[in-house]
């Protein structure tokens, strides 16, 4: 084998604010960027990797292909309407249909702490098969690895997938124009708060669940309105706001959003309220943000409301090319406001 020419490579220690990683790191936030931008992406960078979206996309036999990988590390591993289980299965399906991708298989590799209950295992594979069959892809090929007590939270989940990219179907962040309207799949923050609301023991007048579900089917309706597609993210860490930031910074156009018409729950709204907590920065695992033509925005509406995941769907707001990569919301006052990327973690492991 020829040795590598090491002569060729040259990468320095990057310069960053913090010289350990810190918990923010991994938030979703602008530490995350920052990590990914000055210690990832110059030592491990290439065309694919950097365009950061959800997935990579391959050619294959003639075939394009998305391809996808995650890690699941929730805390706790059950909660309101759902476990660690379905979400990894869930979280990689999500991300291939960000593509527009039809997911076909997963990998699924698992870290296990010594002194975890074989009946916890077992629920958490059980509910594992159910998303996997109603999402209609399966697990492949698979690894377990078993850690000494202390080592692990109980269990860590890591899922790879790919899935088939439809002929004509082409979505990126850089196809963002102005005038391009803005759709929300769902309600937001639910997922963030059932975490929460469990970890922190608080109990409220009614139980928060998380929105955890596939959305290749959404997905799939959407399509069958129109391949023209822009931009599609599902809005995890960071919440909504990160995702719409990071829209904007990639297309390098301005987002204008109307506060009043970001549906959220009551139940979560009175929950963030009461703990301080903006639900714009609230994670979420069953919902979607796609930015579509101006021309097809009201029918790709109409066709995701017959679609369980899609019924609460609503046009959110609009690129503009004012304020090129910010996003701005007003209120039902009026006033406009800056929405940025959160600097530190406000929910840590919430998938």
């Amino acid at each position: 084998m020829a040795e590598y020419d090491f002569s060729q490579f040259s990468c320095p220690l990057p310069k960053t604010d913090y010289q350990t990683i810190q918990m923010a790191h991994g938030a979703g936030g602008r530490l995350s960027a920052d990590l990914i931008d000055k210690v990832f992406l110059p030592v491990l960078g290439n065309p694919m990797l950097n365009d950061l979206e959800d997935q990579a996309r391959l050619q294959f036999n003639g075939q394009r292909l998305a391809f996808t990988t995650d890690s699941f590390v929730v805390s706790p591993i059950f909660f309101p309407g759902g476990n660690i289980g379905e979400l990894a299965v869930n979280g990689t399906v999500n991300d291939l249909c960000m593509s527009g991708a039809l997911p076909k298989v997963l990998s699924v590799g698992f870290i296990l702490e010594e002194g975890l209950p074989i009946a916890d295992l077992h629920e958490i594979l059980v509910a594992m098969r159910r998303a996997l069959d109603k999402a209609g892809v399966q697990i492949v090929t698979g690894d377990t690895k078993v850690v000494n007590k202390g080592s692990c939270d109980k269990i860590f989940i890591n899922t790879s997938g790919v899935g088939v990219i439809p002929d004509g179907v082409n979505i990126s962040a850089k196809n963002i124009k102005p005038g391009d309207k803005i759709i929300l799949s769902g309600t937001i923050a639910d997922h963030g708060m059932a975490i929460l609301s469990v970890r922190e023991g608080l109990s409220f007048e009614s139980t928060i669940e998380s929105d955890t579900a596939s959305l290749n089917r959404l997905v799939e309706a959407m399509l069958k309105v129109s391949k023209q597609i822009r931009a599609m993210r599902d809005p995890t860490r960071g919440g909504l706001a990160t995702t719409l930031n990071e829209l904007a910074r990639s297309s390098g156009v301005g987002f204008k959003l109307e506060e009043q018409k970001i549906p959220i729950k009551q139940d979560v709204r009175s929950a963030c309220e009461v703990l301080g907590i903006d639900p714009l920065y609230v994670a979420n695992e069953g919902k979607l943000v796609a930015v579509v033509p101006d021309e097809v925005a009201e029918s790709m509406l109409e066709a995701m409301h017959r679609v369980p995941e899609g019924k609460d769907a609503v046009i959110i707001g609009q690129a503009v090319q004012e304020h090129a990569g910010r996003v701005v919301m007003k209120n039902i006052y009026g006033v406009e406001r800056i929405i940025d990327m959160p600097v530190g973690e406000q929910l840590p492991r919430i998938c």
